[in-house]
């Protein structure tokens, strides 16, 4: 006999021991124990079955009637509901019970004919007197039914174990019926979301509905650290080293963290349960309920649309043969990851199609690998260079000089025209005239928002953006909040707008998480974003960053301790929207212009101590210089760090922090506070571009 540790576990072998006791069991023993509950009282769409509590002269009769090995069964109920909650020996009860199920009704039997039989013989044998003979029999004396006896002590102590309800898991259905707080998606938006529930209701029962068949996790490793580890274990149990050493795992809680989802609502301090491998494809704003795939409903009270979005693909490997599309991989999740992993381990060659941050990302890691192996990695984008959407094109050119160092073959201005499959082969025929022959092709070309439920569910989606429209709440509708990628808030600085970075994940989920508990918060943070391309080069940016707007930069020498590496090192965190919310904002530094030793403009060769030019010339001698100068510079070139303002209307709406780390909560109040600035190399001091040098 041993108690069983775990409630859960508990739970569940309690409620099988109860299970293999019958009830006819007990009416042999003059006990009335109820086993289970009517099938009215069983799971319904709100609750699971339940089993109702004995009387405690049924507890007592179990404890002390019948034959021995009959007492042996129930003083073994007793103690299992005496631990309440634990359990006894389970294999053994069951034993003792069948046994005794076989003979003890038979001997029961046996009993109550042979007493019957027995007492019919002495009245039979009994003689009966004369005078009893005539006379008319009397009434027998009217017996008061007693009250009922109060419990003893043994009695009483029976009774307080036995649990007044316990449900029965094994009957319930896997996903539960009803749900406070349902959150849709299992990424980054509804992690933070039931952290900030939780945080504002302690015992809130949260339901996490996702289509993947992993619990929540961070996507950022999946494209950086991950594929830098020297340890394939560790990445097989999806963990990493961040760049300072340390280990970590891509998911953000362990199992142990999360509950059963048929258990959910028996968790009296509350819980989070996850839903794997399940759609939602409707949603009833009316009757609040959620229908998945399997047609199964949900009933809300609220409800948390962070759906994501998925990897957009492009018409020539859509319109390719089965053969070509087993052999593309639209880059995501963690599914993704460990098809790629493994595939650059046995190609020979692999070609990377986009030129953003995913695209730039994976082209550097996998030419990494690419150095130890035969592998032969492409890049190619019709930009004319890498992260040419975002960066100024000096910047741009020279980081596609930084990825071929890496070890890839960058080929700018170029995109595929078709693609055939030929002797095992992926045959690209390119723009240029070219034809490429590659095992396989990667595709990162940025995201679709899921937003299948707008149509079946009265939401509205923005045209413009994409995603579901919200208000300044994040609300979508009355009950119905939306965050992460799949939302298009309103930026009152900025206008409306769709981010799909890891902050806005973050900072937008929470925000939701806290409206969902009734905070009534808008929507004001301006999310940042970051990319490394390895561990000695990456950036962090904030507001609206597109090369096709103006822009002004200073740049300085870097230290050692201007790199990705570096500020792991320094604050143990690899992912940086963490690390620039915990960074407060750094003392402004006065410096003279003159013993200022930064470029103003694009290249080290425009320097000057003279004033610094107002905004609109600025601007407009930084696109006289672009347009002149299309050499593409190389890495030895003085771009260590630096600061590049984003202009509109001669305001700053964006910043961009070449391995310049910490420093976000300034370029996020520049942006907030959307003013004009006459002299943007005043502006770029408040950054402190000189704080590690000699």
């Amino acid at each position: 006999m041993f108690r069983i540790a775990g409630s859960v576990t508990a739970a569940r072998l309690t409620a099988a021991c109860c299970r293999t006791v019958t009830t006819k069991q007990f009416q042999v023993h003059g006990a009335s124990l109820h086993v289970l509950s009517s099938d009215t009282s069983r799971k319904t769409r709100h609750g699971p079955a339940h089993r109702t509590p004995p009387s405690w002269q049924s507890v007592r009769s179990m404890a002390s009637a019948g034959e021995s090995q009959s007492k042996i069964n129930y003083i073994f109920f007793g103690l299992a509901a005496l631990f309440g909650g634990g359990g006894i020996v389970y294999w053994w009860s069951r034993k003792y019970m069948r046994e005794t199920s076989k003979d003890t009704p038979k001997k029961a039997a046996a009993a109550v004919s042979s007493a019957s039989k027995e007492a019919a013989e002495t009245v039979a044998e009994k003689p009966v007197p004369e005078t009893t003979k005539s006379a008319p029999a009397a009434p027998p004396p009217a017996v008061e039914t007693p009250a009922e006896a109060a419990p003893d002590a043994e009695s009483k102590k029976l009774l307080d174990a036995v649990p007044q309800s316990y449900p029965d898991f094994e009957v319930m259905p896997e996903i539960p019926g009803h749900a406070k707080y349902l959150l849709i998606g299992g990424g980054t938006a509804s992690f933070a979301a039931f952290r900030a529930i939780r945080a504002s209701d302690a015992k809130a029962q949260v339901l996490v509905v996702t289509e993947e068949e992993e619990l929540p996790y961070m996507r950022p490793p999946l494209s950086k650290e991950l594929w830098y580890s020297d340890e394939p274990k560790l990445v097989e149990k999806m963990k990493f080293k961040q760049w300072n050493g340390k280990e970590r795992s891509v998911y953000y809680n362990p199992p142990s963290f999360y509950v059963e989802p048929k258990e959910l609502a028996y968790q009296e301090n509350g819980g989070v349960a996850v839903v794997k491998g399940r759609k939602v494809m409707k949603l009833n704003p009316q009757k609040q309920v959620a229908v998945l795939d399997n047609g199964w409903e949900i009933f809300y009270d609220k409800v948390l649309i962070a759906t994501g979005g998925r990897p957009r693909n492009i018409p020539v490997f859509e319109r390719a043969s089965q053969e070509v599309k087993d052999r593309v991989t639209l880059f995501r999740g963690i599914k993704d990851f460990k098809r790629l992993d493994e595939v650059s381990k046995n190609a020979s060659s692999i070609v990377v199609v986009g030129g953003g941050f995913l695209g730039s990302e994976l082209t550097c890691a996998l030419g990494k690998r690419s150095r130890d192996s035969s592998l032969k990695v492409i890049q190619m984008f019709p930009e004319q260079g890498n992260m040419g959407k975002v960066l100024p094109e000096y910047l741009s050119q020279w980081t596609t000089a930084k990825v071929r160092e890496e070890g890839a073959t960058v080929k700018p201005e170029t995109f595929v025209k078709r693609a055939r499959f030929s002797d095992g082969k992926v045959i690209l025929k390119l723009n240029t005239g070219e034809e490429i022959s590659t095992d396989h092709v990667v595709v990162a070309v940025g995201l679709e928002p899921n937003t299948e439920l707008a149509k079946e569910s009265g939401l509205e989606v923005d045209d413009m953006h994409g995603g579901f429209r919200v208000n300044a709440e994040l609300e979508a509708r009355s009950d119905i909040w939306v965050a992460g990628d799949a939302s298009s808030f309103y930026d009152i600085k900025l206008g409306r707008r769709r981010v799909e970075h890891h902050d806005h994940a973050v900072v937008s989920g929470r925000l939701a998480g806290e409206n969902m508990t009734g905070a009534k918060k808008p929507y004001w943070h301006q999310s940042m974003f970051w990319s490394d391309l390895g561990p000695d080069v990456g950036y962090e940016a904030i507001g609206i960053v597109d090369s096709s707007l103006p822009t002004v930069a200073v740049f300085a020498k870097a230290t050692e301790k201007d790199t990705p590496r570096a500020v792991v090192e320094e604050t143990g965190e690899s992912l940086r929207s963490v690390t620039e919310t915990e960074a407060g904002v750094r003392d402004t530094k006065v410096f003279d212009l003159a013993n200022y030793p930064f470029a103003l403009f694009p290249h080290p060769e425009s320097a000057t101590d003279e004033p610094a030019p107002d905004v609109e010339a600025a601007a407009k001698l930084v696109a006289e210089v672009e347009a002149e100068n299309r050499v593409a510079p190389t890495p030895k070139e003085d771009y260590g760090k630096g600061v590049i303002f984003y202009l509109r209307d001669d305001i700053i709406v964006g910043v961009v922090l070449w391995n310049l780390f910490n420093r976000m909560p300034i370029a996020r109040k520049i942006v907030k506070e959307g003013k004009q600035h006459q002299d943007l190399a005043e502006v770029a001091k408040l950054f402190d571009l000189h704080a590690d040098e000699d």
